[in-house]
């Protein structure tokens, strides 16, 4: 992985050179307000009604749950944050599979894609807990808001986090900005993110930081459980490229999309790769059981005949990623999502 410009600590100048692309096409524009919580994380509202909650407080890395769709309908599966009777049994996996959350199984040694309630099910299903992944924990903590406001049309969360390993040392720094937008047929968040390696601490070397070849990695979110293809009733997924489903999985796309009903409505959720972001077109870790994760760290992993995804960041340099979520009624064609991308590749 290479980069062109070096890697430094400048707010708020720098974070936003964050944001990529344009914001979609806006009708009826809702009006975004933003709020810290009392967890210490951040909630946006649209029109005075809940957008987005962004937790920082709960687990070893930050997420947002819960997020609201442009009909008022929950957007993500609700486990393990809140016990739902209709949520089914069969749905109750995963419980690191929180909201919209980021995380790498294998980075600077650290697993921070897992948690420690992956663990802890494993127990309470009777079987042994693997010491070794255990002990490779690691965390995204943060550490600070750099900017937190809104100006009517947008929301905009900028964040620094560390990623640290289970000894609390931090191998990677991370520069995190979210933008909400809001239209009466749309929303959006931009996640927008920055990865390097740390500024060297005493007389410890910086970097360089590897990133294995992992499919469960990246940028994920958990789809609402009767969306999910695997609850037959009427979920589907599709990329840019036409494929569909199972045939979705792992292929690189500009973007892909998950829809199905949520609460008596047909909505759809659409995950958008830019062009500047690393590896574009990105590789799709979605299943058919309502996982849908953009990453692009994953290669032979994915395909024991492609090469390997190992990424390696040197010092100085920056690895730079940028999706777009994009929250739509019906299904892709109906939300207008290949348009979307081309207006936020431009």
């Amino acid at each position: 992985m290479k980069s062109p410009s070096p890697f430094r600590i400048i707010f708020p100048v720098c974070l936003t050179a964050l944001a990529v692309g344009r914001p979609p096409a806006m009708a009826a524009d809702g009006r975004l307000t933003i709020t810290r919580t009392a967890g210490g994380g951040a909630a946006v509202e649209v029109d005075g009604k809940p957008f987005a909650t962004y937790v920082v407080d709960q687990t070893n890395k930050p997420y947002l749950w819960p997020i609201y769709g442009p009909t008022g309908k929950p957007m993500t599966r609700a486990y393990p944050m809140q016990d739902l009777p209709e949520e089914p049994a069969a749905q109750r996996d995963h419980p690191h599979h929180r909201g919209i959350t980021f995380g790498l199984e294998s980075a600077g040694d650290s697993d921070t894609w897992h948690d420690r309630s992956t663990f802890e099910e494993a127990i309470g299903k009777g079987k042994t807990p693997n010491q070794a992944r255990l002990a490779t924990l690691g965390r995204i903590v943060h550490r600070e808001f750099t900017r937190l406001d809104a100006d009517g049309d947008r929301a905009v969360i900028e964040e620094v986090c560390d990623h640290v390993d289970s000894a609390g040392h931090p191998f990677l720094v991370e520069r995190r900005r979210l933008t909400f937008r809001a239209t009466g047929q749309t929303r959006s968040i931009d996640v927008d993110q920055e990865l390097a390696c740390p500024q060297p601490r005493g007389d410890a070397a910086a970097g360089p930081v590897r990133i294995d070849d992992r499919k469960d990695s990246g940028l994920l979110i958990r789809v609402p459980t009767t969306m999910a293809v695997d609850s037959k009733q009427g979920g589907r997924i599709v990329n840019s490229d036409g494929l569909v489903d199972k045939d979705a999985w792992s292929k690189p796309a500009r973007w892909c999309d998950y829809h199905g009903p949520v609460a008596g409505e047909h909505l759809g959720i659409a995950i958008l790769n830019h062009p500047a972001s690393h590896r574009h077109p990105t590789r799709w870790h979605v299943r058919t059981y309502g996982l849908f994760t953009a990453n692009p760290f994953a290669s032979k992993q994915y395909d024991p005949a492609l090469p390997d995804g190992t990424t390696t960041i040197e010092p100085g340099e920056v690895l730079r990623l940028h999706h777009r979520f994009l929250f739509h009624a019906g299904d892709e064609k109906a939300g207008g999502v290949e348009e979307a991308w081309r207006s936020y590749a431009a």
